[in-house]
């Protein structure tokens, strides 16, 4: 019964596949060199000391890898990875019955950070300072504490906004992160991995082309190669070619630029119903019947990235390079007639 009660908390099992392209060691890790060099440094003094590593905290945008290092640290340090999110975690006894079960030099993962409630975050301090967790029975006169000693574990947080951690608990993270954007030879280097974990061949002009696609995001890179990957198994011989991704790439309606059609759209109501802008958040998701947070949070970031669309204090406004891309002439850079 205790067993059925802890799964709810975690994340369910992934699929060998994904277990297969997941490096389990910091060589095995592509990208993000100052992060793992220092991650590096980090574990090997911890282990010199026989230590568990500092509690860490690793954010950016999503999909870079923020998992698969907590994982690497659970590997390199000898314990096991246990993974819940934020909002799982709705009351006090949730957290109790996970970090009760913590051996020592295991790794709790908590995605999403940031979402935790207030009350299981004051109880995090405990157990993050000294290892040891403060559980309230009874209520009224006869409430009384119990103080449980805890394993020296490492918690492992991650987020995507690290401004809505509050300072109290950002504070007792000792080694806090960014994760950054992978270049596309780099991503490329992960196509190839992810060909050869799922078992498929692949060409070089073939990965560099899915990496000049991905947005800088390896898991954006990975979820194309398997968009390819069938693409290749049923109107090719399974063997990546530069032909068949485009051919996937097409279909999939994404551009040399990474943009998709979500992308276009934006671009084309801003400049189409309000002049190129500026124009609010808020008129542009009720124009395309989207949310604002879907808006700000997946699409707005990567256009803004390209020079596509900028963010000014009236509003969002479609740049000149955003006027270009779709092939119409900034009002704002027209030639005054003679």
């Amino acid at each position: 019964m205790q067993d059925e009660k802890e799964d709810r908390f975690f994340s369910p099992p992934r699929s060998q596949e994904d277990l297969a392209v997941r490096p389990t060691t910091l060589d095995g890790f592509i990208g993000q060199e100052k992060v793992r060099e220092k991650l590096h440094i980090y574990m090997q003094a911890a282990k010199g000391r026989g230590e568990p590593l500092d509690h860490a905290l690793f954010y950016g945008p999503p999909g870079l890898g923020k998992t698969t290092l907590a994982g690497i640290v659970a590997h390199e340090m000898g314990g096991q990875l246990r993974t819940t999110t934020g909002p799982a975690l709705e009351r006090t006894g949730d957290l109790a019955a996970i970090v009760s079960n913590i051996e020592s030099n295991d790794v709790l993962f908590i995605d999403e950070i940031h979402r935790l409630p207030a009350q299981v975050e004051e109880i995090l301090y405990p157990a993050m300072e000294d290892f040891s967790l403060h559980i309230v029975v009874g209520k009224g006169p006869l409430a009384k504490t119990l103080c449980l000693s805890l394993p020296r574990f490492t918690l492992c947080g991650a987020t995507t906004r690290l401004g809505l951690l509050t300072s109290p608990l950002r504070a007792r993270f000792g080694i806090v992160e960014q994760l950054s954007h992978y270049t596309d030879r780099e991503l490329a280097l992960i196509v190839r991995r992810g060909s050869r974990a799922f078992g498929v061949e692949i060409m070089d002009e073939a990965a560099n082309a899915i990496a000049g696609r991905s947005r800088g995001t390896p898991r954006v890179a990975l979820r194309l190669l398997r968009r390819v990957r069938d693409v290749a198994a049923v109107r090719g011989t399974g063997a990546i070619t530069a032909e068949l991704a485009d051919q996937a790439m097409d279909m999939l309606e994404i551009d040399p630029e990474g943009l998709d059609e979500s992308d276009r759209r934006i671009l084309r109501a801003i400049v189409d119903l309000f002049d190129g802008g500026p124009v609010g958040l808020s008129t542009i998701a009720a124009a395309l019947s989207e949310d604002t947070q879907t808006i700000e949070d997946i699409y707005e970031p990567y256009l803004i990235q390209k020079g596509l669309l900028e963010r000014t204090p009236r509003g969002r406004r479609v740049t000149a390079g955003g006027y270009a891309y779709i092939r119409k002439t900034d009002p704002g850079h027209m030639e005054e007639p003679k």
